[in-house]
């Protein structure tokens, strides 16, 4: 079968690859567009698996809430640079990642990567991020996801472009505006500060005396002079103002520091009608803990304009 222009465009239509090699595929499989698909793909797999080594640091943090404020997913994809992080193609997919995160049974991203993709079943997650590596041209890892269901109300936060996203869940009677307004101004909050415990009652009693500790050495060996008793004492403040910090409920509130948080929620509770509570968040920092290369952003732009 005669290979046409229309067919050549129609196969780089759906599956990004290059002018020529679809033009080949399709020669060797006669015309036959799913044969030359699956061809690119086997030939996409090898290109993809060179580039699963690269560090991919950058990326974005994306959410997705329903509608009823009961499920919500948070998801953070990872690409190499942030040139890539900010084209369109690339919100569009992390954006599709999260929408497949808040309706996956999956409980770990191993699970997740093997199940179906919602747009396009007959393939899988897996493959999809295949195929996108190859399209794109450098590693993308889909790097974690949490998913929340609730009886109560659920919201997101996303900061900076997609550099920080944040779920937080409440307990509520009924959801109404004020519940909602709650909800993301708390959101913010943890996008701010950075909490690591809803409460002091969330943090493992070890870890607690494993601070006092600490703290009750730095505070002899600063005072060496001082008993015991003294420095137990000196500690509790020290304490105190290390829990404030790492304690949602304990932490000055951002909007009004003459606040805490838990004040702000009680006030909230107020307006609500109804007693609310912070049952739980989840807070990501696209690339936290991964090693970023260094590249300038010439380099970057001159990278991309050769592909």
């Amino acid at each position: 079968m005669a290979v046409t222009a229309s067919m050549v465009k129609e196969l780089r239509q759906r599956t990004g690859a290059g002018m020529m090699d679809c033009k080949k595929a399709l020669t060797e499989k006669d015309g036959d567009l799913e044969k030359a698909i699956e061809l690119l793909r086997e030939k996409g797999l090898a290109k993809a698996a060179k580039k699963a080594g690269r560090i991919a640091a950058e990326g974005l943090v994306q959410a997705c809430v329903t509608d009823d404020g009961k499920t919500a997913a948070l998801v953070e994809v990872n690409s190499e640079t942030d040139f890539v992080a900010k084209n369109e193609d690339f919100k569009t997919y992390v954006l599709d990642v999260a929408v497949q995160a808040s309706k996956t049974n999956a409980s770990d991203l191993q699970a997740f990567m093997e199940e179906p993709w919602l747009k396009d079943e007959s393939k899988s997650v897996k493959e999809i991020l295949t195929d996108k590596i190859v399209k794109i041209g450098e590693n993308i890892s889909i790097r974690r996801f949490e998913k929340v269901v609730t009886d109560g109300f659920v919201t997101s936060y996303i900061h900076g472009g997609g550099r920080i996203g944040v779920l937080v869940e409440l307990g509520c009677d009924s959801i109404n505006d004020a519940v909602k307004a709650c909800a993301k101004n708390i959101a913010m909050q943890v996008a701010a500060v950075y909490p690591k415990y809803v409460s002091r009652d969330e943090m493992p009693e070890e870890q607690i005396e494993k601070e006092k500790q600490l703290l009750k050495t730095q505070a002899m060996n600063e005072n060496p002079d001082k008993p015991e008793h003294i420095i137990d004492k000196m500690i509790i403040g020290r304490l105190n103002k290390q829990l404030k910090e790492i304690c949602l409920m304990d932490q000055p509130y951002v909007k009004d520091p003459d606040l805490t948080v838990d004040r702000y929620l009680k006030s909230c509770s107020k307006e609500a009608g109804s007693a609310l509570t912070i049952k739980s968040f989840k807070r990501f920092e696209t690339g936290e803990g991964l090693q970023k290369r260094e590249e300038n952003f010439a380099d970057e732009v001159a990278k991309q304009m050769q592909k």
